[in-house]
């Protein structure tokens, strides 16, 4: 998050750490898919994909990290996390209706009931390994992590998302304005079409988003736009004005201006880095 309140893109590599989360100043993404597993302590809750979504202890959630998210509360107290870049996750050849699952912005989610019991030292065993430096075992966490990405699915295939059951009105609000966000941004929408899916005024609105959220309406409408941009340049052939249109851009100049700013590359450089 830059001085000004803007929000940022994060850097996209193989990275996994562990640690005690805490509550994030903003929303953010990259492109990656992340894998969270709550370790001890209790649940971790995300504003993700416009809804709230709950991660138990013993749970373990992955989503496309390109959806802007923001952990707003945090009872956890180790988490593992791992960062698999996105092509590399495409490049798994897992199966379609996973993958269409993940780019829809829908989190797979493991609850705490059934819980593999091998997953803490799993992720120990992948976070050492890929800080080793060894290329084998480099080769090995990836297998692996592409295993329990796979049982995942596996386990988890007609499931309900497992979202935030609690009530605190000033989340409450501020979701409702996040999901109007989803479900719209391809479409011209104002503050005041944010606000009113909330019943709130529109100046009402723009406080309590940022005060809940950290970012303003229009960066968070950005970003929805953006990883719909990022979805159709690396899983369609789509042109840049087409990619333009479908992601709610309005003109294919200021699509170029707002994707290059953010990802400090073209459309076209951004597809062909992906093999496209």
């Amino acid at each position: 998050m830059d001085p000004q309140g803007a929000l940022v893109d994060e850097p996209s590599y193989l990275r996994s750490w562990s640690g005690q989360p805490t509550p994030m100043t903003a929303a953010h993404r990259h492109d990656d898919l992340e894998i969270n597993f709550v370790a001890d302590g209790g649940p971790m809750l995300y504003l993700y994909g416009g809804e709230l979504l709950e991660v138990a202890a013993g749970g373990l959630a992955a989503f496309w990290a390109a959806v802007p998210h923001q952990l707003v509360e945090s009872r956890a107290t180790r988490v593992h996390w791992l960062h698999v870049p996105f092509d590399r996750f495409l490049a798994w050849g897992l199966p379609q209706s996973l993958v269409a699952r993940v780019l829809s912005g829908a989190p797979v989610v493991s609850p705490a009931d059934r819980a593999d019991a091998s997953d803490p030292a799993k992720f120990t065993q992948w976070a050492a390994d890929l800080g080793s430096g060894d290329d084998e075992l480099h080769r090995i966490a990836m297998l692996e992590i592409q295993a329990r990405v796979r049982r995942l699915a596996l386990a988890t295939v007609g499931d309900p998302v497992h979202r935030y059951a609690g009530d605190d009105p000033a989340l409450r609000q501020a979701v409702s304005m996040a999901r109007h966000i989803a479900r719209h941004f391809r479409e011209p929408i104002t503050v005041a079409d944010v606000a009113a899916a909330a019943n709130v005024h529109p100046t009402y609105a723009m406080t309590q988003f940022r005060k809940v959220v950290r970012t303003t309406i229009g960066d968070y409408l950005r970003l929805y736009r953006l990883a719909e941009a990022r979805r159709l340049l690396v899983t369609t052939d789509l042109t840049a004005s087409q990619v333009a249109t479908a992601a709610g851009f309005g003109s294919v100049s200021r699509f170029y201006r707002v994707f290059t700013d953010a990802c400090g590359v073209t459309p076209a450089r951004f597809r062909r880095s992906r093999g496209l």
